[in-house]
């Protein structure tokens, strides 16, 4: 039987050296007591010279993730589920394996984006205002403070007033945040490059990634997307008004979807680390194999998320959001965009994985790429930089949108946008490697 084991647990995010030091001694201190004290449980397993083994972390014990469905793992045929010549340059059919994983129910909606946006705007205000403390040369956020800001106020405006539009961008004067100074700084360890064989004795400072992203969505795409079209009332309302709350978000380009991934995973191992509970994996896009896998739902050959070979049911109403026919947009019952929650959800428990807005996957578009990727969990990515020549920067689009005919619909079609581009039509949704188990013990 295992008897329990002392350990000690040093949180590594966001910490600073001093800290460090203190924790470090603590925990030698403390090992030293266990070793050597007498009468205590925890002791045994270290006076007996027996090997017990030593817990990383806390226990286990992190809740369902809101929102999010399992995937399990599983096998299925990535490509084309009917005789299309066209597929053979692109997507050759072929049999993969896919490990289990969590994805968001619905896209990412626009309340959700939005918390992400406040976030955002909310660090850099409380950073003006000196809501925190510096600490070893870092200036670290009063987030109970942060949230007491009061923005309809005429002294709080006065002292950010670097957020704020210019006199000569106002219209009749109005003081307003500048959708361009919300910017989202992130830093990541670049794992892929890490594990190089030709990278090999480089410091770690030379793999982690720094990244500052606009975090306020392009409204503007709306009125962009479309010549000689007359859409004004959604870059108006889409984004700011509470009844397209629930809709999923559009005008994010791939740098920014990314970001918000980013952002969601320090947003959780912060509450987590809180908590004195382990943290967890990141959140991320899905790579094309994953998405496609979830499209199915378990239907290896299937056309559409839903099965063969229609996009009506037997009553003849359209199952999801698309352009069909010639171009009746209202006829699924959406003009635009739907609810993300709208229409039945396929076999996973996954909404929308046809129509309403396409979605940003983390591969790269290459037209080869099935020919030469694993059968297992496929990834073929590559960080593209703002030099990179444009071809380098497209990005897989998965999924189908509401203004797409039928065909893209389709769970193994394929294209792709530049990761720099948003588009009235584009959203995205996460995914997360998580303990198949939760909830469960």
């Amino acid at each position: 039987m295992l008897r329990k084991t002392f350990f000690c647990r040093i949180p590594f995010n966001n910490m600073k050296m001093k800290n460090l030091t203190l924790l470090s001694a603590i925990a030698l201190l403390t090992f030293v007591v266990a070793g050597c004290g007498k009468g205590s449980k925890s002791s045994k397993s270290f006076d007996d010279g027996q090997l017990h083994g030593v817990a990383p972390s806390s226990k286990y014990n992190m809740t369902k993730p809101p929102g999010m469905v399992y995937i399990p793992p599983g096998m299925f045929h990535m490509g084309p589920s009917d005789e299309d010549v066209n597929y053979a340059f692109t997507a050759r059919n072929r049999e993969v394996s896919i490990s289990g994983f969590w994805m968001d129910a619905t896209e990412i909606t626009n309340n959700e984006y939005r918390q992400f946006v406040y976030w955002v705007r909310d660090s850099i205000a409380a950073t003006m205002l000196q809501y925190g403390k510096d600490v070893d040369g870092k200036f670290q956020i009063d987030w109970k403070k942060a949230t007491t800001i009061k923005w309809g106020d005429k002294t709080t405006v006065e002292k950010i007033d670097q957020l704020i539009l210019t006199p000569e961008n106002r219209v009749f004067g109005k003081k307003e945040i500048d959708p361009s100074k919300i910017i989202y700084h992130s830093e990541n360890f670049d794992l892929k490059e890490a594990a190089k064989k030709s990278n090999e004795g480089k410091p770690r400072s030379a793999f982690i990634v720094r990244n500052d992203v606009p975090a306020y969505p392009d409204t503007l795409v709306w009125i962009r997307d479309f010549s000689y079209s007359y859409n004004e009332p959604m870059t108006q309302r889409y984004f700011s008004h509470p009844a397209f709350g629930n809709y999923p978000v559009v005008g994010v380009n791939w740098n920014q979807a990314t970001a918000f991934c980013d952002w969601r995973t320090q947003y959780l191992n912060a509450a987590l680390d809180r908590q004195h509970k382990a943290t967890e994996s990141n959140f991320r896009l899905p790579t094309e194999a994953e998405w496609e896998y979830a499209a199915r739902g378990g239907r290896s050959q299937s056309m559409f998320p839903w099965g063969n070979y229609y996009l009506r049911n037997k009553k003849g109403c359209l199952l999801a959001n698309f352009k069909p026919g010639r171009g009746n947009y209202p006829e699924d019952g959406a003009f635009y965009t739907a609810r993300a929650d709208a229409y039945w959800p396929n076999d996973f428990g996954l909404y929308c994985m046809a129509g309403n807005v396409a979605e940003w996957t983390s591969s790269v578009f290459y037209e080869g790429a099935y020919n030469f990727m694993h059968d297992m969990n496929p990834d073929v990515r590559y960080n593209a930089q703002k030099t990179d020549p444009p071809r380098m920067k497209r990005k897989v689009v998965r999924g189908g949108s509401w203004k797409d005919v039928g065909y893209f619909l389709q769970t193994s079609t394929r294209t792709y946008e530049y990761q720099d581009t948003a588009k009235s039509y584009i959203g995205f949704r996460c995914v997360v490697d998580l303990s198949p188990n939760l909830g469960r013990h």
